[in-house]
């Protein structure tokens, strides 16, 4: 299986006729799939052609697709909204008549957006429309397939990044199921040690009742089973990363470094022992690191 981000740019260029045009697309992370286009007026279903084709290619991700189509010489892509400009020259008279200011210059008043806006494209012909709609697209389809290369390398990237994390999990683990406070004689030193100083008066108390309350006490303090399931999320994450389905692999990445975080939490309160929850430390940091590379993958 490739591993695919969910980060990635293309850029393309592309002529018919006497148009040309340079189309780009970028996509960052997102919980689901976002599409933001920005195309010129006229080409609705160039936009269309171009939400079909990422939402067969993508599941999550944040996309931002730019057209910047340039006319044929002689004709102009932006016209004067007269009417506007018009209604802004009676405004700025009238405000610097009553309150004494100087008048508006025109130039201001060219920036004001709405003023300047992009021409019609009413004076295309339906025959070269479409023409030209037929090359933007297969112009697109380029883009996209260059889109996702970009995507899928850096998923190439991501993927010994993740391995690697994972081994770290897995080593931390073994080194908690080897510390030195859960081997038997140290922990019936410990109890002992808090027998005594609870004893320590000369007081008494019943043998049934003490030996239930050390057998709450250890069963408390044993990790057994979280270091069981951290060591099965890592054969799980590991086999999520080999399965052959692309299809919600960040989701699932995501969910299990949920669980990573729920058993190294728990690892580090039920630790009595300054070796283990240092440990349980350095398990939650390199799971808050796997986290934000999953973030990344679709």
């Amino acid at each position: 299986m490739a591993l695919q981000s969910m980060t990635g740019f293309a850029r393309i260029n592309g002529t018919h006729g006497e148009y040309s045009w340079l189309w780009e697309v970028k996509s960052v992370n997102g919980r689901g799939l976002e599409i933001r286009c920005r195309i010129p007026y006229g080409f609705d279903k160039v936009e269309e052609i171009a939400r079909k084709n990422l939402k067969s290619k993508m599941q999550r991700g944040t996309v931002n697709l730019h057209l910047q189509l340039n006319q044929p010489s002689g004709t102009s892509a932006y016209q004067i909204n007269q009417t506007f400009l018009d209604e802004l020259i009676s405004i700025a008279k009238d405000k610097s008549e009553k309150n004494n200011l100087e008048a508006a210059r025109i130039d201001g008043l060219m920036e004001i957006k709405g003023v300047i806006e992009q021409a019609d494209k009413s004076a295309i012909d339906d025959k070269t429309q479409e023409a030209l709609e037929q090359a933007l697209s297969v112009s697109l389809y380029e883009l996209f397939d260059n889109l996702i290369n970009t995507r899928l390398e850096e998923g190439a990237q991501l993927l010994p990044v993740l391995n690697n994390q994972l081994n770290e999990i897995e080593e931390l683990s073994k080194k908690a199921l080897n510390t030195a406070a859960l081997r038997p004689e140290n922990v019936r030193a410990r109890m002992k040690t808090h027998l005594d100083m609870i004893l320590g008066g000369g007081g008494s108390i019943d043998a049934n009742r003490l030996e239930q309350e050390l057998a709450l006490l250890a069963t408390k303090a044993d990790i057994s089973e979280e270091l069981d399931r951290l060591t099965s999320h890592v054969l799980t994450a590991r086999d999520v990363l080999a399965s052959d389905k692309s299809e919600g692999i960040g989701r699932r990445l995501d969910f299990i470094c949920q669980e990573f975080n729920r058993e190294a939490n728990t690892l580090c309160s039920k630790s009595n022992d300054k070796e283990l929850t240092q440990v349980g430390l350095d398990l939650k940091v390199v799971i808050d690191r796997l986290r934000e590379q999953v973030q990344n993958i679709e």
